[in-house]
């Protein structure tokens, strides 16, 4: 999957969780260490978008985003 696909969901469904009063940061980091998909709401079929994306992926971005 592309960089820039994985960034379209992950935006995606922050705005979805934020609409409801979540706190996209805490749910996905709770999400990325534990691999718990609850902490990702279920609305807006935002599990099952999660879901498709793989987590090592996403924390090796991060982190080379971090460290440049």
């Amino acid at each position: 999957m592309e960089e820039s696909e994985i960034k379209r969901i992950i935006k995606e469904v922050s705005r979805s969780m934020e609409k409801k009063g979540y706190s996209p940061v805490t749910q996905i980091v709770g999400y990325l260490i534990s691999n718990d998909i609850g902490y990702i709401p279920d609305f807006d079929d935002n599990r099952n978008k999660m879901a498709t994306l793989d987590r090592t992926i996403i924390l090796e971005k991060m982190i080379s985003e971090y460290l440049k």
